[in-house]
């Protein structure tokens, strides 16, 4: 496998996004709806599952567009080609506040695994695939279920976060525990189950749910601050009730602290 050779620069902080540059007849694969912009000679093209080129054929296609399908994404990528005899450049965008990660595969062995809907965009010739969980607890808790992404081959992907991002370096026999939600990837050698936070005290009372996560080196393991679902959870508890008004920040004013407060539909 010969992935495209492309370059990038990733600029903001907390809402970033990656340009990438294209040499002539270069390709990078990325989610949809994750396009930001791009130059005038850059060509886009819907394409089934990841374009890798492993596909052979209709069968193959349909096979790895069935992959993304239980991976919760969508059927269909979009490639981006540059039809320039000069470099050009195109820009994805992060889905929420975060970072996003330049994944190396060669540093990684050729292979690395993360949370389903962390892939952003990778070069051409990258397979974006999916790993099974070969332990019960792992799938039935882990917060992923029995399915995770795996990115695979010998070029450059890009995975985005939620918050601030920690890169952990695990020596052999060295464990992290981890919240499930806030496990980002691991490279392929790291061992990943599930244990059970026990004590009645811990699981009734602690808010912090039943499991967490173990991982074990050697590898690096990525972990966000602020999931999506932890992000979405919080916005939801916050929204206005039928038929009754927002949750206020402990005002004694009720309805009229909220007129008083400005522009509250948000």
């Amino acid at each position: 496998m010969q992935a495209h050779e492309i370059d990038y620069h990733i600029y903001g902080e907390e809402m970033q996004y990656v340009e990438i540059e294209l040499d002539p007849q270069e390709i990078v694969i990325a989610e949809a709806g994750s396009f930001m912009m791009m130059d005038n000679n850059i060509q886009m093209e819907t394409i089934f599952g990841d374009g890798s080129g492993q596909e052979n054929g209709l069968f193959g296609k349909l096979l790895s567009a069935g992959k993304r399908v239980l991976t919760g994404e969508s059927l269909f990528m979009t490639a981006f080609i540059n039809q320039n005899n000069t470099k050009s450049k195109v820009s994805f965008a992060s889905p929420y506040p975060g970072k996003i990660i330049p994944i190396d595969l060669t540093q990684f062995g050729g292979k690395f695994i993360c949370q389903k809907d962390s892939f952003l965009c990778a070069a051409k010739g990258v397979s974006v695939g999916i790993e099974f969980s070969k332990k019960l607890g792992r799938g039935l808790f882990g917060g992923e279920g029995f399915i995770m992404q795996k990115i695979e081959g010998d070029g450059l992907a890009f995975v985005h976060t939620g918050g601030t991002l920690a890169k952990k370096e695990l020596a052999a026999g060295e464990i992290l525990k981890v919240d499930t939600g806030c496990i980002v990837g691991f490279t392929k050698d790291v061992d990943y189950d599930i244990e059970f936070i026990g004590g009645i005290k811990n699981s009734i009372f602690g808010g912090e749910g039943l499991f967490y996560a173990t991982l074990c080196g050697p590898g690096t393991v990525y972990v966000q601050s602020l999931p999506f679902s932890r992000l979405a959870d919080r916005i939801i508890a916050s929204a206005p009730r039928a038929g009754g008004n927002s949750r206020d920040e402990g005002s004694l004013l009720g309805g009229l602290g909220s007129l008083l407060d400005g522009d509250r539909r948000f």
